[in-house]
């Protein structure tokens, strides 16, 4: 589905639909200059120490930075509590080669870009719904020395994983992990108190829901019987005679 980014200059009706301004012309507003030059100043000062050898790559780490602010001011927007929501989630593409001149340092360098990036939010008073996060990434099709970024609104997902009483440990994501005595469940108990399909687990924000699917013997947490309940670290999942546990990351 195509992105639709407003700045913080735009309006919607009631019907949701979005209302242009009479004086409204011309290109999305440009980001002040005040703000570029405070982040590349915080930039160049949080690069200075760690990258003190030349790059081999023909791309600064300043000219990085320069584009993905434009990135966040040209997709900003204003949500229904008035706060100016800008992009967290932000890749860079590269050719191949560019990309290779900036390996020796490339960790350091999405830390220190999120870094900035995150001040810059700060110091502007702008909102996001998570971390920044910055990543690198091979584009074949671009030429060297050239670069493009796209970025996003991206939440925090929920991480944690189940201990069973094997002690085998499995991951939770953003897939339902489902749980019974059939085959096709991402976690079979060889249980005869266990149902075919018991319950399962399922994100939800950046939490985890467990659900009992109907079960013949119920589903408990801590010992308490429930149909659907938010799981919090530490809790014991007990389906028939198994018993599971979740862990937080």
């Amino acid at each position: 589905m195509e992105k639709k980014w407003l700045d913080s200059n735009h309006f919607f009706d009631t019907s949701g639909r979005r209302r242009v301004p009479q004086m409204e012309r011309g290109p999305s507003v440009a980001f002040p200059r005040m703000g570029l030059q405070s982040f590349e100043r915080g930039l160049e000062r949080m690069v200075e120490g760690v990258f003190s050898r030349a790059f081999r790559s023909q791309i600064q780490p300043v000219e990085l930075g320069r584009r993905m602010l434009r990135e966040m001011e040209d997709h900003r927007t204003v949500d229904v509590r008035g706060r100016t929501i800008v992009p967290n989630a932000f890749r860079i593409h590269l050719n191949p080669r560019d990309r290779a001149g900036f390996a020796e340092f490339e960790d350091a360098l999405v830390r220190e870009l999120a870094a900035a990036a995150s001040e810059h939010i700060a110091n502007e008073g702008y909102s996001v719904v998570g971390p920044v996060t910055v990543e690198l990434v091979d584009d074949e099709t671009g030429r060297p020395g050239r670069f493009t970024v796209d970025s996003k609104v991206a939440e925090p997902r929920a991480s944690g994983s189940l201990v069973l009483s094997s002690g085998e440990r499995r991951t939770l994501g953003d897939k339902v992990l489902s749980i019974g005595r059939l085959l096709d469940n991402d976690v079979v108990l060889e249980d005869p108190n266990v149902s075919r399909r018991h319950a399962e687990i399922r994100p939800l924000g950046t939490a985890f829901v467990v659900t009992d699917l109907g079960s013949t013997n119920g589903t408990l947490v801590n010992g308490s019987a429930v149909k659907q309940q938010v799981l919090q670290p530490g809790d014991v999942i007990t389906l028939g005679s198994s018993s599971l546990r979740f862990e937080s990351s």
